[in-house]
């Protein structure tokens, strides 16, 4: 369909802003003139994971209470005591990155599915979601058998995926300057330019519109 609106969708998997905005992602996937891809940006991931420490987990209670009043998303006592203010654990987005690859390659149409729960785990649930076997049992729970299969023992064409993918949203962040996810783009090529993330967390069908109107 020519007149089909493409969406680009940067994001973490361990970032409370970008669990914000599932759900006006979710509402963007299911119009039926909008495409929606979506890339792991690796903020969390590889060198860009670090042990949790109090100092980040007051800077994340804070902002995941101003989540909370925008878009009404759940962050539980419990994530708060078993995650923020465990004293253990990282800051780990690698795993969840990886499972979510290798739910692209086997079942690719529950990929945003299992994004979910892997946010959910954490920040609802407040199982460390940076913790392999957390992630293992997400997948196995969901019954993505064969995913959890491929994560447990990663291949080389798995391997290869997550990394190009990861490579793929840092190009594309660095063409826009984008410091941070949520990072969404509308467009493809030249014509591709940035949306405020800040339409992510108010009336979607406000952004829907506007969409529709560019």
């Amino acid at each position: 369909m020519s007149d089909t609106i493409h969406l680009t969708y940067l994001f973490d998997p361990l970032c409370g802003w970008c669990y914000g905005a599932a759900p006006a992602i979710e509402t963007l996937m299911q119009q039926e003139d909008i495409t929606v891809t979506a890339l792991p940006s690796g903020l969390f991931a590889g060198a860009g994971a670090f042990p949790m420490d109090a100092g980040f987990a007051a800077h994340a209670w804070e902002a995941d209470q101003r989540i909370t009043q925008l878009t009404g998303q759940e962050f539980s006592e419990n994530y708060r005591k078993n995650v923020l203010e465990s004293g253990a654990g990282n800051i780990d987005s690698g795993p969840a990155t990886l499972a979510l690859s290798a739910v692209h390659l086997t079942a690719p149409e529950q990929e945003f599915e299992a994004l979910k729960a892997i946010q959910h785990v954490r920040y609802v649930d407040g199982r460390d979601n940076g913790d392999a076997a957390v992630i293992a049992a997400v997948l196995t729970e969901l019954g993505l058998d064969e995913a959890a299969k491929l994560f447990a023992a990663p291949d080389e064409e798995l391997l290869a995926f997550n990394k190009s993918r990861i490579e793929a949203a840092q190009v594309i962040m660095h063409r826009f300057g984008a410091r941070g996810v949520p990072t969404l783009v509308v467009g493809e090529g030249a014509e591709a330019r940035v949306v405020s993330s800040n339409a992510l967390y108010g009336q979607t069908e406000a952004l829907i519109t506007t969409l529709r109107a560019a």
